[in-house]
């Protein structure tokens, strides 16, 4: 295999002639290196079965099904759908996921390590995810904003961004909202941690997902911290030309895999009907996610 630049600038490698039935292990431990180094690699050039796609996964670590069903390959279920088909009548996946900035599982005690996603259709235009590289973002804030967040935690919920399932038509939003609290209940996670593997400090909050901080005494800060921090990050420019932002376009047959830790993500939709489909396996890697995480 060969690894070089993407090009284009920004962010992340790109590797051609990768053959996932040939790869060896130490082929293995060089890509998962490359990602946590240099955050995204995209594999050029593959033709993956689903069940090929899951084997894949398992190279890097433990995939895990997303807790709801709905997002679910009908093959298998350690596939998330993203898309706009449907199969015999019936809807295969959800359309336009993850349009808000986030990194995947951040809403649970034990997020992934891993990220891996495999476009199967794409529209014409529009089609690539948006990211941005907590660690660089936590570099760039000042001294004094590195200072105020030392030590605190953020609190993360799905709440505001829970899709609705098919089962939930007809249900009162009150008893809706209790689900979304009983199955996946606030959790805290520090503001800032070191990678397990490259020892980078990384900023962890996202748009999406953290509503609230708490500093060393369990006591709530004040909401304009959290917001100076989305600001300051990007994640409230709507124009997506802050210098953080790096937008990485797909091409057919490309397979992505970003560092979960130290990314978070918002999808570029299309805003036409075109057909569009995205499978993305998720896995837990051999570090754990932060030193001292619980569960």
């Amino acid at each position: 295999m060969e690894v070089s630049r993407s090009s284009g600038g920004g962010i992340g490698m790109q590797i051609h002639q990768f053959d996932a039935s040939t790869a060896t292990d130490e082929d293995f431990v060089t890509i998962a290196k490359t990602v946590y180094t240099e955050k995204i690699v995209v594999l050029k050039n593959q033709n993956l079965t689903p069940h090929g796609f899951v084997e894949l996964g398992r190279r890097f670590g433990r995939p895990e099904p997303y807790y709801e069903s709905m997002y679910h390959h009908p093959t298998d279920a350690n596939i998330f759908v993203s898309g706009n088909l449907q199969n015999a009548g019936r809807s295969v996946g959800v359309p336009k996921t993850g349009q808000f900035w986030h990194a995947d599982y951040q809403f649970m005690k034990r997020p992934f390590g891993l990220t891996l996603v495999y476009p199967q259709i794409l529209p014409r235009t529009n089609r690539g995810t948006y990211f941005i590289d907590m660690g660089r973002a936590y570099e760039r804030l000042t001294a004094g904003r590195r200072a105020a967040i030392a030590g605190t935690r953020s609190l993360h919920s799905v709440r505001d961004y829970f899709k609705i399932r098919p089962t939930d038509v007809h249900r009162p939003i009150v008893d809706v909202l209790r689900d979304i609290e009983r199955v996946t209940p606030p959790v805290s996670h520090p503001t800032t941690f070191q990678h397990p593997v490259t020892g980078e400090t990384i900023l962890y909050h996202s748009e999406g997902f953290t509503f609230a901080m708490t500093d060393g005494t369990g006591h709530r800060t004040g909401d304009d911290l959290l917001g100076r921090l989305l600001e300051e990050t990007g994640q409230l420019d709507r124009s997506f030309r802050h210098g953080n932002i790096h937008l990485q376009v797909y091409e057919s047959g490309d397979l992505i895999i970003w560092d979960n830790r130290s990314l978070i993500h918002r999808a570029l939709h299309n805003p036409s009907a075109e057909p569009a489909v995205s499978y993305r396996v998720t896995v837990h890697d051999e570090h754990p996610f932060y030193s001292g995480i619980d569960g």
